[in-house]
């Protein structure tokens, strides 16, 4: 039996100031916190430190997508830093997953690799604009099964795939999901999303919020309705 989904932090701010601020106000009850390119290009790898000290697991947002050998260096550099979960574009096809799986496995023993399949802002127009003729579900499929085929042990997919990808690969995957946007909150950029409550029961495993927290006017009050959510529909 998978365990219950939990909430992931996107800390999409400027700065390590505002987003130690931002901590402090959303409270001890968070686990996990999401750091993506924005602040990590600003802050650095010392902010892993950081943010651990403060209690929380990292997730390492960086989509990796380069040559093989330089994607499995960058791997290799967080040596030493408390990351759980890292990023790669599973587009950067076979070679490139490989060494980064084989890289991760030098790096820590707690380092899970996540490869992105369609970015959750791409809808199947935007698809044809790059060269892919594919439906977005259809090209998450191919990208997933190319990924766990080379050792990844986790996805990120938008919610609207979440269905698809237990049906055809089953509990063992870890599935992330961002486009998690409660009743009645603005998508945003985001063209695939769904409820914290319907991701959760297509059988996610973390949901990345970043706006609808980041937003609020009390963070902690809207996590703790996020977390009711969730524990309402493992329960209902």
């Amino acid at each position: 039996m998978r365990s219950p989904c939990e909430i992931v932090l996107a800390l999409d701010v400027p700065s390590r100031v505002e987003a130690e601020a931002f901590l402090d106000r959303i409270g001890p009850n968070l686990k996990w916190v999401k750091i993506g390119l924005q602040l990590f290009v600003r802050e650095g790898p010392a902010l892993l430190d950081v943010v651990a000290r403060r209690g929380h697991r990292i997730f390492l947002d960086l989509k990796l997508h380069d040559i093989p050998h330089t994607v499995a260096s960058a791997i290799r550099s967080l040596r030493d830093r408390p990351c759980e979960l890292l990023t790669v574009h599973a587009a950067g096809g076979p070679e490139m997953l490989r060494q980064a799986v084989m890289a991760a496995a030098e790096t820590s023993p707690n380092l899970r690799l996540l490869a992105v399949t369609v970015l959750t802002s791409l809808d199947a127009q935007a698809l044809v604009a790059t060269g892919v003729p594919a439906t977005p579900a259809s090209q998450v499929e191919r990208l997933a099964a190319l990924a766990l085929d080379t050792g990844i042990p986790g996805l990120v997919c938008s919610p609207e795939e979440l269905p698809a990808l237990r049906a055809r690969f089953g509990p063992t995957p870890l599935l992330v999901t961002p486009g998690i946007r409660p009743p009645g909150s603005d998508p945003g950029d985001q063209k695939r999303s769904l409820t914290p409550a319907a991701a959760a029961a297509a059988g996610a495993d973390l949901l990345v919020v970043g706006r609808p927290l980041l937003q609020a006017a009390d963070p902690r009050a809207a996590l703790a309705a996020l977390h009711a959510t969730l524990h309402g529909a493992c329960n209902s």
